[in-house]
């Protein structure tokens, strides 16, 4: 258990761009007090807003990645309002996830339940272990997981997400793999070096796509046929117009490696 002193999230930053968020309350499975999503929230923020940081990773300290909510901090404050100001926290958290400009990876090595299958549906990518397993388990405390299911239902699909949700079962990392939940399974020795890998691949692009691409990416979802069809292009006209469109096609047709300027 982590000592009353030890912040509740760490964070590790490196010159290649990449920075990792590990939640910091083994003791509680990793879950997502106030004062985590806080953290969570305020670090967040203020990557969003650093070019430098191009890719970011978040994972869990201890045996669980994620357990959700906080339950006892839940009960001794049984009030609406309290409830309302909870679900609403973490669903702006969700929302800066999506909206903040660098990719994030949820690195999944124990389990993830409730809020904490949440927090993975809504990373943009995930690499689990093979012994992580996931569930939404409200259903069996008599609370339908309604803020896990809005991330659930954009990654598994109605029937998978439903199936999780009214059930409360677990699946584990395979069948997570298969219902779209995470983008690869290894075994937990290879864990790090598989979240490298997929870190590495997107370090090694231009930030300037990387950034449109992933805005471009979750707004036309939102949008009809015809308009996502016509904001893409507009999309794309405009990245064709950076300097790093320029550099690689070059260096494409010279067979050389792009020397890319993130601009």
């Amino acid at each position: 258990m982590n000592s009353p002193n030890e912040p509740c999230l760490l964070r590790s930053d490196r010159a290649d761009g990449l920075c990792q968020l590990t939640l910091n309350r083994p003791g509680q499975f990793n879950s997502l007090s106030r004062e985590m999503l806080s953290a969570l929230q305020h670090e967040l923020d203020a990557i969003a807003a650093d070019p430098a940081i191009r890719v970011v990773v978040i994972g869990g300290a201890g045996k669980a990645f994620c357990a959700g909510h906080d339950l006892k901090e839940m009960r001794a404050n049984h009030r609406k309002e309290f409830m309302q100001a909870l679900f609403r926290q973490c669903g702006d958290l969700m929302l800066t996830i999506t909206r903040m400009p660098q990719p994030v990876i949820a690195r999944v090595h124990g389990i993830a339940t409730a809020a904490g299958c949440q927090l993975v549906s809504m990373c943009d990518l995930a690499v689990a272990a093979d012994v992580a397993k996931f569930a939404v388990s409200g259903i069996n405390v008599g609370l339908f997981c309604s803020t896990p299911a809005v991330g659930l239902a954009r990654n598994l699909g109605r029937k998978n997400a439903l199936e999780m949700l009214l059930t409360g079962e677990f699946i584990d990392a395979m069948e997570a793999r298969a219902k779209g939940l995470v983008n690869r399974v290894v075994p937990a020795d290879a864990l790090d070096a598989e979240v490298e890998r997929l870190a590495q691949a997107i370090l090694a692009k231009s930030a300037v796509a990387v950034r449109m691409g992933k805005g471009m990416f979750y707004r036309q979802l939102e949008m009809g046929l015809g308009e996502a069809y016509d904001y893409a292009a507009e999309v794309m006209a405009c990245n064709m117009m950076s300097e790093d469109a320029g550099e690689g096609i070059d260096a494409f047709m010279e067979k050389r490696p792009p020397n890319y300027r993130g601009c």
